[in-house]
């Protein structure tokens, strides 16, 4: 069997004796590499200390990786406990051989509070390019696939945070990153934040320098699969149609009595220089929502009540049936039935920046907010990361845009959304910044209100898995498209 070299990293934590001695004990590990950042003394075989600030720095992976003489090098990527299951590196090993992969990652369990349970991860694609996909904390590189995409698309990066999410893409672009669906360690998870925590980790202000960093590296990578756009867009095509309205506020609701009259309401107090109304379509509500809003659709006119005949509808197919509408209007701004706009002027300043240049597609800001409208962390959402230049292509390493949305209503009608209830607007956005510009506004207009009935507030690992793979699936299906694009007009 070849052998194996590892770099783990240091904690003080009692546990870390225990998991590196897995590593010196078993007989394919030839080479260990501890890294620390001035704290480690300890003399163990095998191992030697390398010094760094940072676990996943360029060069760091640089200095470690030229001093790999091993067939296979396994990447710690946690200072958690990590056990490993029976015969697990030798299972590594045969299956990196057995399949060619440049790097192979399992499932694992993993221990929280005392409970042991399982945590399946998801198989890598074309579109997975994101930061922050999980691939659990052992990888498994083939050195022969790294020195190839390091030969081929040079040295890992010189970034400070971003080196491992750059050696991960060079190898994926001409070598498989294969998911073993076996339960092959076990790792103690101390982070117990609830999923709708961690959803804004990215945007915390402190990790703006990570962000940038992120972004060089994956457009680094649009660019060796062909997949980079460069900033010229087309021009907004006329409607060749005309509104009802100027503005029209699309509403999907499903059973939201409780909070369904504070969104409407939020639009119905909208000071605008033109017509609009307010599309609310109500997906067959079982709990008296749809009470409530016959009731303010007989007091408001421009209450549009839909309810759609069809009973196979997700967030995106309710978003058709008010686009499609004879009620929509030229521009079809979004809010969801939970949350609320910011003052009197969000739907202006929308409209406002639509009408002073090309774009496709509006997007705001949002502050998070309990039910008493009090902030909470992280506080404002705006989405900084994004600029006019690259937009585009960095919004393929992140998994949405921000809020509130707002489009040009005959370019919508022409992408249409998918008819699912998670990542549409993700999809829409991706297929129209293909050609058009994106216009942002960085100021809150939207309040995002979290309770415990937000669809995304404690997902399961299931359910998590399951909306990952969807949106990589979206960035594949975008990434081919925007090959296909550059091919067409090389």
């Amino acid at each position: 069997m070849s052998l194996i070299s590892v770099a783990i990293p240091f904690t003080t934590q009692p546990h870390f004796e225990p998991t590196l001695r897995q590593f010196i004990d078993s007989p394919l590990v030839q080479k260990i590499f501890i890294i620390h950042s001035g704290q480690f003394t300890a003399k163990y075989e095998k191992c030697e200390g390398v010094v760094s600030q940072t676990l996943t720095s360029g060069k760091l992976l640089n200095t470690i990786l030229g001093k790999v003489a091993t067939d296979y090098f396994v990447f710690i990527t946690q200072t958690q406990e990590i056990q490993l299951g029976q015969a697990a590196l030798e299972r590594f090993a045969g299956i990196a051989q057995q399949t060619s992969a440049g790097m192979c990652y399992s499932d694992y369990f993993e221990v929280k509070k005392g409970v042991r349970s399982e945590r399946p991860v998801i198989q890598y694609q074309f579109g997975s390019v994101r930061d922050n996909f999980e691939f659990g904390a052992l990888l498994f590189f083939s050195m022969g696939a790294v020195k190839s995409a390091l030969k081929k698309y040079g040295d890992v990066a010189d970034v400070n945070a971003a080196g491992l999410y750059d050696l991960r893409l060079k190898v994926s672009v001409d070598h498989e990153l294969f998911h073993v669906q076996e339960y092959l360690y076990t790792k103690v998870e101390p982070d117990l934040r609830l999923t709708g925590e961690k959803l804004f980790d990215y945007v915390d202000p402190k990790n703006q320098l990570v962000q940038k960093e992120m972004e060089s590296v994956a457009t680094q990578h649009l660019k060796h699969v062909d997949v980079y756009l460069a900033p010229k867009f087309k021009a907004i095509p006329a409607p060749g149609v005309s509104f009802p309205v100027e503005a029209s506020v699309v509403i999907p609701v499903r059973n939201r009595v409780h909070t369904i009259a504070d969104a409407v309401s939020s639009v119905l107090q909208q000071k605008f220089d033109k017509p609009f109304n307010v599309i609310v379509v109500d997906n067959h509500s079982t709990d008296g929502t749809t009470n409530v809003l016959a009731d303010l659709a007989a007091k408001n006119p421009s209450v549009k009540h839909i309810i759609p005949p069809r009973q196979d509808l997700g967030i995106g197919g309710c978003w058709n049936e008010a686009v499609f509408s004879p009620h929509c209007g030229r521009y079809a701004i979004q809010l969801d039935s939970d949350d609320i706009y910011s003052g009197p002027s969000t739907i202006q300043k929308i409209v406002d920046l639509f009408r002073s240049g090309q774009y496709s597609m509006v997007i705001g800001s949002y502050k998070l907010v309990n039910m008493k409208l009090e902030e909470i962390p992280p506080g404002l959402i705006d989405h900084g990361e994004w600029t006019p230049e690259n937009g585009r292509n960095n919004a393929l390493r992140i998994n949405g845009l921000g809020a509130p949305r707002a489009f040009d209503t005959a370019l919508l009608r022409a992408v249409r959304v998918p008819n699912v209830s998670y990542g549409e607007d993700y999809a829409v956005a991706l297929a129209l910044s293909r050609e058009y510009q994106i216009g942002r506004i960085f100021e809150p207009l939207y309040l995002c209100r979290r309770w415990e009935g937000n669809s995304d507030a404690a997902l399961s690992v299931e359910k998590a898995n399951r909306y990952d793979i969807y949106k990589d699936k979206i960035r594949t299906i975008e990434m081919m498209a925007r090959q296909r694009l550059n091919r067409q007009g090389a």
